[in-house]
Order: C-alpha cells, then sequence, then structure tokens
C-alpha cells in the first residue's frame, strides 16, 4: 500500500487530520508519494473517490499521480477522481453545468485583442513615453487579471505603469471592446475559465471533501480566489517557497507564507530529506539559498551515502562560445547517457550557442519550450483553413488564415470577417459566394472618440474595378467585398484565393483529401512564399535563395507528415480534436535536453550543466527591473542546482566577442562558496544596492 513506502515526515503528513494542512516539500523529498499516500488514507477513512479534487499544475502530473493510485486501488476507483490543473478542472465543471465554453489559446486571443488595439490612435496625447503595443498590453492584462481580483485596470495602470497614465483610458476602453468581443462570439481564455469556476463555486456547493493541491508555491490570487470559493472542509496544499519562481506569471509567494496566518487551525509539515542529489549538491544548494529569508524553518537533509561522488565543478572560459564548445566536448567524451544529460540556462539565448556547439559534435539534443510540429506557422495555417471550413463562426481561425494576406493585418481581417457575415446574412460562406448586393456598404460605420483614440478613417469605399485585371471571375468582381478602402491587390488576390478553395473544400469528405487540396491550393502557396522568404531573409534584407528553398523543403516535410496523420481518419471532427491536442510522440525527440530553468522544475537528470552565470544573465538584472527581485532569482539557482542527481558543472565566460561585451562571475557563485568573496563581489553588491 502507498503508505506503507513513506518515511516517517511523509507518513505524518499523509495521515494527517482532516483541516488545513501545509506540506512543505523541498526538493527531491518525495512529493508525489506523500500525495498519494494522502489520497490513499482519504480511501482507507472512507472518502469516496468523487469527493477527492487534486489540482496540479501540468495535467501530466496529474495522470502520474492518479495511475499510481490506479495500482493500488484499480483504475473504477482512480478514475473517479477529479484530477487535473486548475483550467481543466474548471472546464469540465462549467461544461457540466451547461456553460457556454469556447476555449481558446493564448495566441489565438491575442490576435483579437490586437484587432482592437490596431485600431487605436495615441497621436493626440502628449506623453514621455511611447504607448504599449498590443502583445505587450495584452499580457499585461493578463497579468492583471491573475492578480487583480477588485481593482479596474484603468487605475491599476496609473498605479503601476506611472509613465502611461495618459493612455490608461484608451487602454481600459481597448479591454472593454475585447472582453465585448469575447461574450459576443462566446470567447474564453484561462483566466475566464477560474473566474467563471469561482462564480459556480460560490452558488454550487461542489461536493468534495478534500481538496489536494500541488506546487502550492506557484498559486496566484486568481487561483487561490477559486481555492477560497470552494470552501472545502479540508485543505492538503504541498509546496516549497524555495521553488516559487513564476512571478511573472502572478505567482504570489505570500500565499504559501500567510496559510498558517489565514487559517487558524493550520498545520504545517515539513519534508527534507532529499533522495535525489548527493551530499556535495544538496550542500551546495542549501548554501545557495540561505541568503534568501526562511518563511518556514527547513533544511534539506542528506540520505545519500555515495563515498565516490563527484563534487560541483566550475569552470571559468575566457569566451563565450568557447564555454559552449568546452560544454559540448564534456558532454561527448560522458560516460552519461544523452538522455540523462540537462544543459539549464536562465536566457534563452544562451540555447543557442550550446544547441549549435552539440550539432557540430553530432550530438542529438532537445530543446523544452520550443515550437512544436503543430504550433508551426505552415501546419497552423493548414489547421485553420481546415477549422473554418468546419465552422465558419470561428472568427480567429479566419482572422488567422488572414494573417499571412500581405497588407491584410488583424483589425482588417476582423473587419473583412464582419463584412462577409453581413453579406451573407450570418453566414461567411454566402457571404462569398451569393452576397447580398443591395448592401453597397458591408463595412461598419466607426465611432468617433478622439479621448478614446477612436478615430474614422474610413472615408470613401473603394472601387472594384481595380482589381479587374487580376483574372477574378465576374461573379466575385461583383462583391461588395472588394469595395474595402485599404484592400491591396495582394489582398484581394488572397481573398480570391481563399474564395476558390473553400468552393473545393466543400464537396470533400475526407480528411486526408482536404488537406491535400488545402496543400497545393494557390491560397496556401501564397503561404508558403511568405513564410519561407520570412525564414530566408537576412540582415541587410536581401534574400538567401538557398535558405528559402530550403525553407519551402522543410515546410513540404511537414505537410507530408500532416497528410500521413490525416490518413486513418474518416471524419472532420475527430481529425482536427487529434490534431489541436497534438502528439507528444512527435515533438519529444531525443538526446540531450536543454532546458530554461523554468522548464526544468520537476525533473530530474543523472548530469547537468548550468551555463551562463555571469551577472547580469544569472541573475538576470533587466528582468529584475521590472519587477522580479534577487530572491526570485536565487530561488532560480537553486531550482537549477536540485535537477543534478549525480554530477554538476557550473560555469561562465568572461567575454562575448560578438557583441564585445565583458562579464564578472555572478553574485551566486560567490553565495555559493565557489568564489572567495572578494573586491569584485563587493563592488557587485554596491552597484546592486545603488
Amino acid at each position: 500500500m502507498p503508505l506503507t513506502n513513506l518515511n516517517k515526515q511523509q507518513l505524518t503528513a499523509a495521515t494527517a487530520n482532516f483541516g488545513h494542512n501545509l506540506i512543505i516539500a523541498s526538493a527531491g523529498t518525495g512529493k508525489t508519494s506523500t500525495i498519494v499516500g494522502r489520497i490513499a488514507y482519504l480511501l482507507k477513512k472512507g472518502v469516496q473517490p468523487h469527493e477527492i479534487l487534486l489540482l496540479t499544475f501540468t495535467n501530466k502530473a496529474a495522470m502520474q499521480m492518479i495511475q499510481r493510485v490506479a495500482g493500488f486501488f484499480g483504475d473504477e476507483v482512480a478514475s473517479n477522481i477529479d484530477a487535473g490543473t486548475f483550467h481543466a478542472v474548471s472546464y469540465r465543471w462549467l461544461k457540466k453545468n451547461d456553460t457556454k465554453v469556447a476555449l481558446k489559446q493564448p495566441r489565438e486571443l491575442k490576435t483579437l485583442f490586437r484587432s482592437v488595439h490596431d485600431r487605436r490612435n495615441f497621436s493626440h496625447i502628449d506623453a514621455e513615453v511611447v504607448p504599449f503595443g498590443g502583445n505587450y498590453l495584452y499580457d499585461l492584462y493578463l497579468f492583471f487579471q491573475n492578480t487583480q481580483l477588485d481593482a479596474d485596470f484603468e487605475s491599476w495602470i496609473c498605479k503601476t505603469q506611472e509613465a502611461h497614465c495618459p493612455f490608461a483610458m484608451i487602454y481600459a476602453d481597448i479591454v472593454d471592446e475585447f472582453e465585448a468581443l469575447k461574450q459576443q462570439y462566446g470567447f474564453l481564455n484561462f483566466n475566464d475559465l477560474l473566474i467563471k469556476m469561482r462564480q459556480l463555486c460560490q452558488s454550487k456547493d461542489l461536493g468534495y471533501k478534500e481538496v489536494l493541491i500541488d506546487e502550492y508555491q506557484d498559486t496566484n490570487a486568481l487561483q487561490g480566489a477559486l481555492i477560497d470559493a470552494m470552501d472545502t472542509p479540508s485543505l492538503f496544499c504541498v509546496g516549497d517557497y524555495d521553488q516559487s519562481i513564476y512571478a511573472f506569471n502572478g505567482a504570489d509567494i505570500s500565499i504559501i507564507g500567510s496559510f498558517a496566518d489565514k487559517f487558524k487551525d493550520a498545520t504545517i509539515f515539513t519534508l527534507n530529506k532529499n533522495y535525489r542529489s548527493t551530499v556535495a549538491i544538496l550542500s551546495l544548494a542549501n548554501k545557495a539559498i540561505s541568503y534568501n529569508k526562511r518563511i518556514y524553518e527547513k533544511k534539506l537533509e542528506f540520505t545519500r551515502t555515495d563515498t565516490d561522488a563527484k563534487a560541483p565543478i566550475l569552470t571559468i572560459y575566457d569566451e563565450l562560445f568557447e564555454q559552449y564548445r568546452a560544454v559540448a566536448v564534456n558532454i561527448q567524451n560522458s560516460t552519461t547517457n544523452h538522455d540523462d544529460i540537462a544543459v539549464i540556462f536562465r536566457n534563452n539565448a544562451s540555447a543557442d550557442g550550446i544547441e549549435v556547439s552539440l550539432k557540430e559534435l553530432n550530438i542529438a539534443c532537445r530543446r523544452r519550450g520550443g515550437i512544436s510540429f503543430f504550433d508551426s506557422k505552415e501546419i497552423k495555417a493548414i489547421l485553420d483553413i481546415y477549422m473554418f471550413l468546419t465552422n465558419e463562426s470561428d472568427m480567429m481561425a479566419f482572422m488567422h488564415i488572414f494573417e499571412h494576406a500581405k497588407g491584410i493585418g488583424n483589425a482588417m481581417s476582423k473587419e473583412l470577417y464582419i463584412a462577409l457575415k453581413t453579406l451573407g446574412g450570418g453566414s461567411v460562406f454566402l457571404g462569398l459566394d451569393a452576397p447580398n448586393l443591395s448592401i453597397i456598404n458591408p463595412f461598419q460605420n466607426r465611432q468617433t472618440n478622439h479621448q478614446l483614440g477612436l478615430f474614422d478613417d474610413f472615408l470613401e469605399l473603394g472601387a472594384a474595378g481595380r482589381f479587374a485585371t487580376l483574372g477574378f471571375s465576374d461573379q466575385f468582381l461583383k462583391n461588395p467585398i472588394l469595395k474595402h478602402p485599404k484592400l491591396t491587390k495582394e489582398g484581394a488576390k488572397f481573398l480570391y484565393y481563399f474564395y476558390n478553395l473553400q468552393k473545393v473544400l466543400k464537396k470533400i469528405k475526407q480528411p486526408k483529401t482536404i488537406v491535400l487540396k488545402i496543400a497545393k491550393s494557390e491560397l496556401y502557396g501564397i503561404i508558403i512564399d511568405t513564410l519561407s522568404t520570412k525564414r530566408a531573409q537576412l540582415k541587410d534584407g536581401s534574400i538567401d535563395s538557398k535558405l528559402k528553398s530550403n525553407a519551402e523543403e522543410k515546410i513540404a516535410r511537414k505537410v507530408l507528415l500532416l497528410q500521413e496523420l490525416a490518413k486513418p481518419y474518416q471524419e472532420h471532427e475527430r481529425f482536427l480534436n487529434a490534431m489541436i491536442l497534438g502528439s507528444s510522440d512527435l515533438t519529444q525527440g531525443e538526446g540531450v535536453h536543454l532546458l530554461s530553468v523554468h522548464a526544468s522544475k520537476g525533473l530530474e537528470y543523472k548530469e547537468v550543466y548550468i551555463v551562463d552565470l555571469m551577472d547580469g544573465r544569472f541573475p538576470n538584472r533587466k528582468l529584475m527591473l521590472k519587477g522580479g527581485s534577487i530572491e526570485e532569482e536565487r530561488r532560480l539557482f537553486y531550482v537549477a542546482i536540485t535537477r543534478a542527481k549525480d554530477i554538476l558543472y557550473l560555469s561562465f565566460a568572461k567575454y562575448d566577442k560578438i557583441k564585445k561585451a565583458t562579464f564578472v562571475a555572478s553574485q551566486f557563485l560567490y553565495e555559493a562558496g565557489l568564489i572567495a568573496m572578494d573586491g569584485e563581489y563587493k563592488k557587485l553588491m554596491n552597484a546592486s544596492e545603488e
């Protein structure tokens, strides 16, 4: 049984009384075993499986824990335990309660947000700063949703981004228009799931007797409010404040820090027996993190007694790429299986040099967090065309398709979509095939409001005759959609090819044939040319023909793979669902792992390299200026160290010959005792205090 496999600390925590329990689980101390043990204890005490909720930060973590429960209690019991991420559980509950859920990925809704932002004009406002772009403002708004439960966006902007206060009213109106559009089309983002789930919890008892929460240190204000709204009689929260590294995403370390103050009956348990790393690696981790304030007293304890364990090694290089090449050579000469080696870095830019150096030695490697097969623009384009064919109300799919058209931005693609629906009496396809020609101007009149940055730039409609020489059919040339005053010849041609393709696709039933027809269409030909040209562009703006040819070949290979994936499917919906969910098998790869510190969280490797430990890179001073802290950077260093089981290499370079930049050692190397605290360290400390 799960409980018999636990050590004394784990067993005490797993069998705690019902109430509010917080388990501080340091790195490598068996938190998963403790959570599984707790579930076993609840079942033994008569709690029914459906009365248990397990909240994790990845669905993979939830699945692994439930599989372990199934190994002891059987699939039927385990499958009735409600488990998953905050978002996955919320999604299931909302669907169960007939809430309309049209979930969209952040990338998709960012496009919609930009379409609203791009209509605004800020030139009439005199300010010391340039207004935020659409992408950054969208990310800022998501952060606001995650961290602010009662404030309004306009006031929050003025409080946190004082220099942007002159634009705050426009920013807030962009958000209001964006939210209205989401409501109109039934779109939800991940934050909306939690907001609606919180509302559901406030009006309905979900029937849980205990909620277990993994990675509790990473919860943000919105997730914390959802937990409060559940008002469950018993909480079992597992986390480690020393591994709280997601402040940039709204994670609030004070939530775990204030647990004992918030719940007067709280019991705090500590797991500190590390089963993962050698004594030398843990000693380094303990020393490094000791410079952070202790929220709850703890210290990693050693359980491994290896007498031949290797001490962590720090290597200093004269030049940046000399460091990367040396790491690659070291990996080449290592006896460790490459699948059990990780190179960890603070900044993604570090990965490029490592990847190149490994590939020069023919060493396979995989980068965590890169663009997957299904997220590549060429595959997304085919799937967006396919999705719109099956659901013409999916405005986001339409907008993503027209992102590839020259001269048609996000705002204009939305205008074309709405105009086509108007011409087709609610149907975009009818708006293309059989438009209502009595509608002379299908474009919405824009309101003019200088205060909110809204200006009417539709002075007069264009004439469709300007496209008469492009070879369009007479029927298409009559379409009022061509009167859009900003529609260029390239944009009109893209729209015409889209018009022709959708007529062909509507007659086809087989997914593999649809993929083939899209891939061979004139529309997709434009998309391939646009993508390959962009990928072949040199710094001086010229196009390298060889690079372009290589890019086209890579796109063609991906398209062939998608056609192969389509072969087993007979129905549109099943094929699209499978493709949207993606396939982990296609993105895993093999070889050495290249990981940012954030991506390495929760993982472990026999041999670990932490590179670019220079001040400015790690800790990252730029991110600290944008709201980070030295404490969080130090926690990142601690997380990186504790990924290593047996062998740990640390390194930095003194000079970057490409950028002509000189570096000094990270302050963390001094604090960890790897470099003596000399005058250079004092300079670092004095500079950071200024």
